[in-house]
């Protein structure tokens, strides 16, 4: 793929707030989560021409809001996409910290929405909500969420909510308020997004699998009136050549055990997720099943929830899977790899220019004034950030 075949779309790196490593299954090469790290990963992002970040959320993991607000006086360029979990806050205390820190971030704020879906962590957390009831719920939730942030003085009485002029007195930077963006591959969550969300993220599934994701979300939103922004999150392996990555994918699951996976695959096959059932599908927690569509690669989901897929190649390998995602209607792409810091910068290096988006050497030396060395960022010292 030329640079000239497609506009570029927008890459968003991902904070492992819950810690990082280079090999899965072991806490051995881990990095502890620590505010330090993820600001090392946020500047270097930013500095690489990176268009966003992803702030998880989950009960191993920083707190979201707290770390994005941490990321405000150190960024100027890249967004945020904090998670805003709707089972676990209240719409119009949550509605005043989106305003908040939207000023705080210049207009930089990107929400992406999320119910749950595990639901003993959930029960951890004190909320007590079936799949079907966490989706009505989160849908009382933005709705009032939404009028909020669009000035409205909100009176409201549903399910899950009673609410009585209500009123957000500090407004967002960005009008009507943060774009919110939401993943999700229930009937249900499909028709959320449709119904109240901005952008729409799949789990990468194989193109065929998602092209049909795409087109539900599509015809459902059109029902509403409305259009929704598309996007894939990808875990990403990238290499000067074919055999580097796939030698590198196969060392990141050499330390997990049989014991390791069936334990990890007992764990997702308890929740009530219809994304991770499908990720589990993919491989049935087998090692010798986890090419599941051309360098798509279902090798971190043998131990790990939520994303388990990663693209695996080299830089033109790569590119020409992700513009298969783009020609299906993708303009977004929220990516990670092990470890974080490493590979946010081999795929800038080695992708950013063939995804249309300006060189490294040229973005960093534009940014900084000649003053930016890639080289330097690769010698950074984890522990001393």
């Amino acid at each position: 793929m030329t640079q000239a075949a497609t506009a570029s779309p927008e890459i968003f790196w991902f904070l492992p707030t819950s810690g990082d490593t280079r090999y899965l299954g072991t806490s051995d090469f881990g990095r502890a989560p620590t505010n330090a790290y993820m600001r090392q990963i946020a500047v270097t992002a930013e500095h690489l021409g990176y268009d966003g970040l992803l702030i998880p959320t989950g009960s191993s993991c920083l707190d979201p809001w707290v770390t994005a607000a941490s990321l405000a006086p150190i960024t100027q360029r890249i967004k945020l996409l904090v998670a805003l979990r709707t089972s676990l806050g209240a719409p119009v205390s949550t509605a005043r910290q989106a305003a908040t820190l939207d000023q705080a971030l210049g207009g930089r704020l990107l929400l992406n929405v999320v119910p749950g879906g595990d639901a003993a962590e959930l029960a951890a957390d004190g909320i007590f909500l079936d799949h079907d009831a966490r989706y009505a719920h989160a849908a009382e939730f933005l709705s009032i969420w939404r009028r909020l942030l669009s000035g409205e003085t909100v009176d409201f009485e549903g399910e899950h909510f009673k609410i009585e002029q209500a009123r957000n007195y500090f407004p967002p930077v960005q009008k009507p308020y943060p774009p919110l963006y939401f993943g999700g591959s229930s009937n249900a969550a499909h028709e959320l997004v449709a119904s109240q969300l901005d952008a729409y993220l799949t789990w990468g599934e194989p193109p065929h699998a998602v092209a049909e994701k795409f087109a539900d979300v599509r015809a459902r939103a059109a029902r509403h009136g409305r259009q929704v922004k598309l996007g894939v999150r990808l875990h990403v392996i990238v290499r000067e050549t074919n055999e580097e990555a796939w030698a590198d994918a196969e060392r990141l699951i050499s330390k997990l055990t049989d014991e390791d996976i069936a334990k990890s695959q007992a764990s997702f096959a308890r929740m009530d997720s219809v994304g991770q059932a499908r990720m589990a599908a993919l491989h049935g927690g087998r090692r010798d099943k986890l090419e599941v569509a051309p360098n798509l690669w279902a090798g971190v989901g043998l131990v790990r929830g939520g994303a388990g897929t990663a693209l695996v190649g080299d830089a033109a390998t790569v590119a020409e899977r992700l513009q298969e995602y783009v020609d299906l209607g993708a303009d977004t792409f929220v990516l990670s790899g092990y470890p974080h810091l490493e590979e946010s910068i081999r795929f800038a290096e080695l992708v950013f220019p063939l995804l249309g988006k300006q060189a490294v050497t040229d973005s960093a030396r534009a940014q900084t004034g000649g003053a930016f060395d890639i080289r330097g960022v690769q010698q950074l010292k984890v522990s001393a950030s």
